[in-house]
Parts: structure tokens; C-alpha cells; sequence
């Protein structure tokens, strides 16, 4: 079986050295010495300013929206996982959806003006893939109409814009440390924050709203990290060069043998430092997606069709139609991209897809 990715896990002993510290310590959440030594090495090594690791990804979106979104309406992308609409509900904020950039993913930035109101409150969109939004174009709306910015950047690991971390943009970036994603705690996330008073809201918040241990500052949840999944992450971290290698060298493989010619690729910004997070290709039809998928499929080959469907279609939103956002979720497919994918397997991935274009 090949799938369209494979956790990558650590040297158990490795890991093991980390769970003896926790045996030693006694001590298994609630900002425990693993935990404080996870977030300072990932604040180092990304080169952020304040990150509030969680025990996944789609709490620091909610903990956000509580925070910044006010109930309000939150322009927001089509294109994108679930839970980046599911979380503005969830919140009770509304959704109202902007189309999307045919060659780049991410919201057109040139449309989001169009659909701000008296009631729009943040501005939630996605670096899809990897690939950075329209950050300048994004921030100057977001200013003239005094909106906050909110990123879900969960495929983001790794990724610069203009020589800094791409978490480093917005008033929050989420993202996400799920087991099949390049750096992962088995389950996890974080909340990475441009100012302390910013961040302050969102650690209360994720902390059950706790100001000392017989006060509150306001309403909150249980959203902290502990010291086992900091004790993945702590195993993971220092392989995770080696790991964004790898995935390049497939990548360039892809780029090399697929027949490129049928079939479009996902477009990067300029100045972007990608992390090879997925490989997706975009068909001209899809029916020929279907007929190449079924043909991998058959040969114990399992890409994934990865956003589908277009999250304006869901039964708990209203939205104008996202023609782009439609078209491009019906006809685009995620290869198989791991790092211990072999070079055979790969080629008949190639072999497979090149054939029935």
C-alpha cells in the first residue's frame, strides 16, 4: 500500500530518553518542563516571536476566532481543511466566502474588498499547501477597514516569506502538528502571536480562562499540550532538515517524469522558502482525475483529493457561488509525498498517472 503520506517517527529510544524524564519528573501536563523546553526550541529554531503550543490544530483557529472574531462576519477561503470553516461556526462567527486565485490557491486578495461589511470583524485565510497569501495586500485591507488578520497556516512548518518564518505574519498563525504533517506530536498544534497583549488572550483562553489557581480572567477550554506529545515533538525536531530534504529531491522527481504538459502544478509566491509540505497536480477535468485515481487505486496507490468539496457547499453555510474554488476542488489530486518514499514506488506513481493522461 502506498498512501499519500506516512508519519515519520523518531528513534524509539530516542523518544523513550524523553518519557524517562517525564517518569522522573512526575509530571504529565499543565506546563511541564518537556512542554517549556518544546516551545523554546521551536521559538529558536522557527525564529518566532510567541508561540502557545495545543494538543491539536484546530483549537488555536477556535481560541483565535474567540479572541479577534467577536461574533462577527469573518472573510474567509473556500479552499481549505474543514475545520477552518467549521472553527468560525463553531465560534459563532459568520463565514462569507471569497473566491479563489486559479494558479497561487489562496483567496484572491483583489476580491476580498467587495465582500467587507459593517459587521466584518477578521479576515481568516489559508496558506494553502504551504504557499503564502497575499500577505501586503491582505494587511493593508485588514488596516484601512481595521480588521484583524487571522492565518491558518497549517501546513506551514518550515516556510519562509521575505527571509522570516511565515508564522511571523497576522495577529495570530495557526498551525497544525497532526502526525502527517513534516513536524508533528502525534496530535497537536500551536498559536503563534505578534504582541504579548495578543498572546495573553489566547494562553487564558486556552487554559480554562485560569488567572492563578482561584481566579479568572474569562471564559476558557482545555487546550494545553502535554509533555507526551512535547516529548514527539522534542524527537521529531532534529530531523527535520533532513526530512524537508528529502520530500524536495521526490518533489524534483515529480517535477522531472510526470508529463507536465497535461496536467497544472500549484503556483508558488515569489519569495517563498517552501517546506515540500504536498505535492498536488491539477487536472483539466474531472473525470480524468477520477480515471487516474481509480487506475492508482488499483494498483494499492492511495493519493488524496485534497480540498474536496469547496467548503462554501457545506450544509451548515450560506455563500454566493466560488466557481474557481468548485472547479479547482473537483479536478485536483495530492500524490503520494513522504519522506521515506522509494524511488520505484514513486515510479510507478509516474508510470501510472503519465500513462493515462
Amino acid at each position: 500500500m502506498i498512501y499519500v503520506t506516512k508519519t515519520f517517527f523518531p528513534p524509539l529510544k530516542e523518544y523513550k530518553s524523553y518519557l524517562e524524564r517525564i517518569w522522573e519528573n512526575k509530571w504529565l501536563t499543565n506546563n511541564g518542563e518537556l512542554y517549556k523546553e518544546l516551545s523554546s526550541r521551536l521559538t529558536d529554531y522557527l525564529k518566532v516571536r510567541h508561540i502557545l503550543p495545543m494538543t491539536n490544530g484546530t483549537l488555536p483557529l477556535q481560541i483565535a476566532l474567540n479572541a479577534l472574531g467577536k461574533q462577527g462576519e469573518i472573510i474567509t477561503t473556500p479552499f481549505s481543511y474543514v475545520a477552518t470553516t467549521s472553527s468560525i461556526v463553531w465560534e459563532k462567527c459568520s463565514p462569507v466566502f471569497v473566491d479563489i486565485h486559479p494558479e497561487f490557491l489562496s483567496i484572491d486578495e483583489t476580491k476580498i474588498e467587495a465582500a467587507i461589511t459593517t459587521q466584518t470583524t477578521a479576515i481568516l485565510a489559508t496558506h494553502v499547501f504551504g504557499n503564502p497569501c497575499a500577505i501586503e495586500e491582505i494587511e493593508k485591507i485588514a488596516k484601512r477597514y481595521h480588521l484583524k488578520v487571522i492565518y491558518d497556516a497549517a501546513h506551514c512548518f518550515g516556510v519562509e516569506y521575505k527571509g522570516q518564518s511565515v508564522f511571523n505574519y497576522g495577529d495570530v498563525s495557526t498551525c497544525s502538528f497532526h502526525a502527517t504533517k513534516l513536524f508533528h506530536t502525534g496530535e497537536g498544534g500551536a498559536a503563534f502571536v505578534q504582541n504579548q497583549e495578543t498572546f495573553q488572550q489566547l494562553f487564558y483562553r486556552h487554559n480554562f480562562g485560569h488567572n492563578g489557581p482561584l481566579e479568572y480572567h474569562g471564559l476558557g477550554i482545555n487546550a494545553k499540550m502535554n509533555e507526551l506529545q512535547a516529548a514527539m515533538g522534542l524527537s521529531v525536531l532534529p530531523y527535520i532538515e533532513k526530512i524537508i530534504a528529502k520530500r524536495k529531491v521526490i518533489c524534483d522527481f515529480y517535477d522531472q517524469h510526470l508529463n507536465l504538459g497535461t496536467i497544472s502544478k500549484l503556483k508558488l509566491r515569489d519569495h517563498t522558502e517552501w517546506n515540500y509540505s504536498y505535492y498536488p497536480i491539477i487536472f483539466n477535468t474531472e473525470k480524468d482525475l477520477l480515471q487516474t485515481e481509480k487506475a492508482l487505486n488499483e494498483n494499492k496507490i492511495f493519493p488524496r483529493r485534497y480540498f474536496y468539496p469547496s467548503l462554501h457547499r457545506l450544509d451548515y453555510v450560506k455563500s454566493d457561488a466560488m466557481p474557481i474554488s468548485d472547479q479547482i476542488s473537483k479536478t485536483i489530486l495530492c500524490l503520494p509525498l513522504y519522506d521515506s518514499l522509494k524511488k520505484e514506488d514513486q515510479r510507478k506513481i509516474i508510470s501510472i498517472i503519465n500513462k493515462h493522461l
